[in-house]
């Protein structure tokens, strides 16, 4: 397994898939991002970083069922892997806990 780092865009894209469980491809990622996000997404952006995170084994990914609507090409579907889940958490915790510290600094802080 790659680093362990999680970069913003990775965590976002990981959190992506997890909401959309097994309709988790890269066009339903970029929406929901979208969607999430109020941000424009490209979703070159998105492919790199569901490849990134599948060769650090927060992802992985199996191929569907083709459809007449994509001319029979099948859609690359990801899910995560308890190491992503595990990551996710373990970033959340982080956050929570850095933002519990947060309210202390700024009460000391006039200028805020």
């Amino acid at each position: 397994m790659k680093g362990t780092y999680l970069g913003e865009f990775e965590e976002i894209v990981l959190l992506a898939v997890g909401i959309l469980g097994d309709d988790a491809y890269g066009v339903s990622i970029r929406k929901e991002i979208e969607t999430q996000s109020g941000r424009d997404v490209n979703i070159g952006a998105v492919h790199t970083a569901v490849h990134r995170l599948e060769a650090k084994g927060f992802l992985k990914s199996k191929f569907g069922e083709s459809t007449d609507v994509r001319g029979g090409k099948r859609k690359r579907l990801f899910s995560l892997t308890a190491a992503g889940l595990k990551t996710l958490n373990g970033s959340r915790e982080l956050r929570s806990h850095m933002w519990s510290q947060l309210p202390a600094v700024l009460s000391k802080t006039k200028n805020v």
